[in-house]
């Protein structure tokens, strides 16, 4: 009875705080949008466009910075907050991408093996503030097409002292990603390639690597190549619907203030020193005007990965390069 009650006391205010952003024209949800509150944190909505918000969850946070896929910015006052949120659609410019190749045109795949390991060391802890790019230049003059790109997970043992048996019971985790495109505007990641909101739930069931089919987007490779983003928006239920927590931990610092410190969220992304560039970026999502940077020169909490010299991501590919008419 006492654990009902206190579930009934939890969700009782969120039932009250419960955000909806929708499209101004077609009233449809948009879906994964993100809400930023100006200091560096903050939250994102679900395949709903919904989200929870209240001043006692939040009590220094004025704003909120709105942002999604194919919509303009929306900067909103906290105060009076309404339960509805309107987005106006944006116009995408999506200079890059290829529109007209025949789809009954000849091609061989071409593969690229994502670079696996589950050694905790080896792994970048991912939050929701930080968004993560790989880079792949185009390689050859004729189209190519992404079908499948390979995400690799670290997979943890439930028992540290049988964590190299391959066999050992993993510990389970239910994790919703955010997967984006973009074009290579002077060697750092830039506009989108594809106006799709694309997200995908990893578990331990998946292996040790994540395979994302992406056929159905259109997705050619430019000329100068282009960027693989990830970006984790927290845990999810059982149905895959991501859970309204609370994305970073309040620690009181030694001075008597309030520390926020970013949430780790599993899966852990193994690093690689396996490729001779550097070709992976991150920037924080949260942050308004925040640019990319690479991840060897703007990351110092991971040093331990940089003494090692791990520093990409290493994101597999799977190619349709067409024949020459």
């Amino acid at each position: 009875m006492y654990k009902t009650l206190a579930l009934f006391l939890f969700i009782g205010p969120l039932a009250f705080s419960q955000i909806t952003i929708k499209d101004s024209i077609t009233t449809y949800p948009v879906s994964y949008a993100t809400i930023s509150f100006g200091n560096g944190n903050g939250i994102f909505a679900d395949d709903e466009g919904q989200f929870y918000f209240t001043e006692k969850l939040y009590p220094d946070i004025d704003s909120l910075f709105i942002s999604a896929l194919g919509f303009k910015d929306l900067n909103v006052a906290t105060k009076n907050l309404p339960n509805q949120l309107r987005m106006h659609p944006e116009a995408a410019e999506l200079d890059e991408v290829v529109l007209d190749v025949a789809l009954d045109r000849k091609f061989r795949e071409e593969n690229l093996k994502p670079y696996l390991d589950n050694d905790y060391y080896n792994c970048w802890l991912p939050t929701i503030e930080s968004e993560i790019a790989v880079y792949f230049p185009k390689t050859t003059s004729q189209d190519q097409r992404l079908k499948t790109v390979f995400f690799p997970i670290a997979l943890e043992s439930k028992d540290w002292e049988k964590r190299n048996r391959k066999n050992s019971e993993k510990k389970k985790f239910s994790t919703l990603f955010k997967v984006k495109f973009y074009n290579n505007n002077d060697g750092v990641p830039d506009k989108v390639l594809t106006n799709e909101t694309i997200v995908f739930r990893a578990t331990e069931k998946d292996g040790d690597a994540f395979e994302l089919q992406v056929d159905e987007f259109d997705i050619y490779i430019p000329e100068n190549g282009f960027f693989v983003s990830l970006q984790v928006l927290g845990y999810t239920n059982k149905a895959g619907k991501l859970l309204p927590n609370k994305k970073y931990k309040e620690i009181k610092s030694k001075t008597g203030g309030i520390v926020k410190i970013p949430t780790n969220f599993r899966p852990l992304l193994p690093f690689t020193d396996k490729v001779e560039e550097k070709n992976t970026y991150i920037k924080r999502v949260f942050i308004n005007g925040n640019n990319w940077v690479n991840f060897d020169k703007g990351n110092g909490l991971q040093s331990s990965l940089l003494k090692r010299d791990l520093f990409n991501y290493g994101i597999g590919l799977t190619y349709k390069t067409y024949k020459d008419e």
